[in-house]
This record gives C-alpha cells, structure tokens and sequence, in this order.
C-alpha cells in the first residue's frame, strides 16, 4: 500500500494541538475535513490516536511516541519543498569544475582561486583543458562551467557573453621584422592555436581578399606551445592581448598590432539550464564574471 503522505501533515497539526479544531485552524481547513483526516489515520494506522477525555482530546500512547518522529519527517518534507533560497559560503563544501583555454588558466583561474578561497575556503576548482572534439561533459554535468570563445547551440544550455579581447601579434625579442605591414605579416612563418587542429583561422578569409597567404608551419593547441614555438624562431603567433599576457611575458615575447582590422574574440560562459537556479553555481559564475572583469580592465 502507498501511503498518502498528506496524512503526515495533518497528525503533526492533531499532536501539536491536541484537537481537532485547532488542527484545523492551523491547517486553515474546516473541521469536518480534519475530522474526516483523522478517521483516515486511524484506520491506516490501527489506532486511535487521540480519545476524548471529558472536554479534552488525550493522545494515545502510541501517538505519544511517534509524535517528535512525525514532527521531523513533515519539517525534512518541508525543507525539500522549500528550500532555503541563502547561500552559506562559509559553510559550502562542494568542487565545480571547469573548462577552459590555457590562456584563461593563466589569466582568470589564480586570481579566481584566490577570490574563492577568500569567500569559501570549503569549494575547491577542478580546471580541465579543452578537449580537442565537442563532449557531453557538460550536459551530464561532469563540467560545470565551460569558458571560452563557443556558444551552444542547443536551447538546454545557457551562455553569457563575459567581454572581448582584441587580437595582436606575437614574436620573439629581437625578431627581423620590424615593420608589420600586411605583407610582411603574410610573408613570415606562423604557428596556429586550435583545439582541433585547424591550419586556418577567420583572418586567413582576410588575407585571401587582398591576394595573400600566410605559411603556416604548425598547429597546436594550447596557446603555450605557440608562445615556445615563436621564443625560439621567427614564427608569428596571432593571439588575445589581454587574455595571452602573462603566457606572454612569460616567454620575454613582444607585441605587435595585427596590419588590419579583425573583430575582436569573445569570451563566454556556458552551462546547463539544470544550474539555473542552484545558487552555489549562480555564485561560482558571479565570482568568475567579477574575475574575468577584473582581469580585462588591467
């Protein structure tokens, strides 16, 4: 038999007052109906769990002893229907795991970690590396926040724009190139960031509707490699200013502006809708929108 769990209610209310009346006027029902409730009890349970004594309601023994039970049981059933809509940090115990470019490892993910740890010193961070083919990590919540320059397309997931970096171009100290035209920048070797291992990028599309091609010697996946690559040759690396700079200086590299105009890369946020309304995670992608921001505006 399944049982019915609104009886629960009314058996705290009929223990807690000691009438039916009162039940029901804590309940906001009438009488009769609380009435009728306790008849339901009694034959589910086979007792009677309150008796009339002179002018008053007794309960029995048995009611007696399930009483703090049946108490605990509807303020637990109470609890999951109603959640608590505050975020105790200091008390939050939980790893989140994100996904993201080396180049916002470098940037974003200390100065997160620190911000964190600050709040919440019970959250720790996972930070994977992309992987080189789209996953389901993020569907089947493996992931927790992916950040980068893509945006789902599916309608389960969320994505939020957290800014722009623009594009530059990266060589080592002391390259033989000193005057960047649009030619020049054609004309030298050229290392390619892509996760996927492409040998093109958008700014090729440029290049081709003035007549030119680049050499492109290699693809690799992380903005690190590229950074090694170009410390010890004359290839260029077109890459995010801001995002790329500690890998950058890292590697005593030097900047230079890209010869022409290109649209500047995004970063976005992405999750699932199931995070929606948890609010650890509303406040994990906070702490990373306030990072990010930080992080941008140096």
């Amino acid at each position: 038999m399944q049982a019915d769990l609104n009886l629960l209610t009314v058996l705290d209310a009929l223990l807690e007052e000691g009438s039916v009346m009162g039940a029901a006027q804590r309940l906001h029902l009438s009488s009769p109906a609380v009435s009728r409730t306790l008849g339901r009890i009694r034959k589910v349970t086979g007792d009677d769990i309150l008796v009339r004594t002179g002018h008053t309601m007794t309960p029995t023994p048995y009611a007696l002893g399930i009483a703090e039970e049946v108490r605990r049981l509807v303020r637990e059933a109470n609890a999951v229907l109603a959640p608590s809509r505050e975020l105790d940090l200091a008390g939050l115990d939980r790893t989140f795991t994100i996904q993201c470019h080396d180049a916002l490892t470098s940037s974003v993910v200390p100065a997160l970690v620190g911000r964190i740890a600050g709040q919440a010193p019970g959250v720790r961070l996972r930070v994977l590396a992309e992987h080189s083919a789209d996953t389901d990590d993020l569907r089947h919540g493996r992931v927790d926040l992916e950040l980068g320059g893509g945006t789902p397309d599916l309608a389960e997931f969320r994505s939020e724009s957290l800014g722009t970096d623009p594009l530059a171009v990266v060589m080592r100290s002391g390259h033989p190139c000193t005057e960047l035209d649009l030619r020049a920048y054609a004309a030298y070797p050229h290392v390619v960031v892509s996760r996927r291992g492409r040998l093109t990028a958008p700014i090729d599309d440029l290049l081709a509707a003035e007549g030119l091609r680049r050499n492109v010697i290699a693809s690799v996946a992380t903005v690190h490699s590229a950074m090694q690559i170009a410390a010890a040759s004359d290839a260029l690396v077109t890459t995010t200013v801001i995002l790329c700079r500690p890998l950058i200086e890292a590697f005593g590299l030097v900047i230079r502006p890209l010869p022409t105009e290109s649209p500047e890369a995004s970063i976005n946020c992405n999750w699932h809708q199931r995070y929606d309304s948890d609010l650890a995670h509303a406040w994990l992608r906070d702490q990373v929108r306030a990072t990010l921001a930080e992080v941008l505006a140096r």
